[in-house]
């Protein structure tokens, strides 16, 4: 390479060497200024929300899962064979009780009940010959116990059709709404084929357990407001009917009934939701917002904002405060212990904060 070329690569080594040491110093300059900076200044503010720890009147909840059943509900069965002559009902449809919903195939008996109402009108004829026969002496006793019996069997036989041909009569038990036919007509039944499921929807039965160190706190009468996420915003009222005689060994649990109102028919047998059940009386409680709690296996906590003096200067810090949370209600928390009435807590930011770190209250929140 010849000496011009050689002192071109040497000078631009050179600057390029010159210009990676300069950057260098002047960000190495800058972050000792920045250390030197929050040395002086203290660790950085960070940007939180905050909300007071209020009292609120507050009265003890027990909350479970309830199941909503029919007070009077069944599925509809024949109870002889027969084919299906008759249907009388839509699926769907209100009905009365006593009314006929569905007839089976019932020619023979009408046919044998016929024949037996011939047989008991000449029994009571010869019964009340003999009866005449008798009064003038001109039968015997015997002859006379005959034809009442004779009359009696042919009375009873007419019963045994009748009864028969009511059995072939499907009819509903009570008044209430029936479910989806699960019949055809010309099908043929054996006992025990459903026909159709038929329910009181008002007042309905709901059903829920709670906890043997709950169950002193249930008795008949009290309120219970059942939710269900069919409809959202709305609550249904009802009343504790009874409590199970006994607690159930393998959960430990006990079954308790309330009867739930359905004036507008929007619940259904079937559906379940959550029972919430008012214990107690009503008294004042500490509470913050829900967000502001933090849960982990170690306790729970709440950053709490406190006045700090940092020399001349007075800053706000958030102190991780360990507390007793209770019970949650809508956006708030129920505190059992380690809050005053008063105090603010961090309710968004907790995620950037360590214990003792000054921060600064955004102004959207409540303070």
């Amino acid at each position: 390479m010849a000496n011009p070329e050689r002192r071109i690569v040497l000078r631009t080594v050179l600057i390029v060497a010159v210009a990676i040491a300069l950057i260098g110093g002047i960000k190495l300059w800058r972050e000792h200024a920045a250390h030197a900076a929050q040395a002086h200044q203290g660790p950085y503010e960070v940007s939180v929300s905050a909300a007071p720890v209020v009292k609120v009147s507050w009265r003890s909840e027990i909350h479970t899962v309830a199941s909503l059943v029919a007070t009077s509900g069944v599925n509809l069965t024949p109870q002889l064979s027969g084919q299906v002559t008759g249907i009388y009902f839509h699926s769907g449809e209100h009905v009365r009780k006593g009314q006929r919903l569905v007839q089976l195939d019932d020619s023979n008996q009408l046919a044998t009940l016929a024949q037996d109402r011939a047989n008991e009108a000449l029994a009571r004829i010869n019964y009340e010959r003999a009866q005449h026969l008798y009064a003038a002496r001109a039968t015997s006793l015997a002859a006379l116990d005959t034809a009442k019996a004779d009359e009696q069997s042919a009375k009873a036989a007419v019963d045994n059709v009748l009864a028969t041909l009511a059995k072939l009569s499907v009819s509903a038990p009570f008044s209430g709404w029936m479910g989806v036919r699960q019949i055809s007509l010309g099908q043929y039944l054996s006992p025990g084929t459903e026909i159709a499921a038929l329910n009181v929807w008002n007042p309905l039965r709901a059903e829920f357990t709670v906890p043997q160190s709950q169950s002193g706190l249930i008795h008949p009468d009290q309120m219970v407001e059942l939710s269900v996420d069919a409809f959202p915003g709305q609550h249904f009222h009802g009343r504790v009917k009874a409590i199970n005689s006994e607690i159930n060994p393998n959960t430990r649990n006990v079954t308790v009934e309330a009867i739930v109102q359905n004036p507008r028919m929007q619940l259904r047998p079937g559906m379940f939701g959550e029972a919430k059940i008012l214990v107690g009386s009503v008294h004042e409680r500490l509470a913050v917002p829900t967000v502001a709690v933090t849960y982990s296996t170690f306790g729970d906590y709440v950053y709490v904002i406190t006045a700090h003096k940092a020399g001349a200067h007075e800053q706000q810090v958030a102190v991780s405060t360990p507390i007793k949370a209770g019970q949650t209600r809508g956006p708030l928390t129920e505190v059992l212990s380690g809050l005053q009435a008063g105090e603010r807590v961090v309710t968004a930011g907790q995620i950037k904060l360590r214990n003792g770190m000054p921060v600064v209250i955004h102004r959207g929140s409540a303070h």
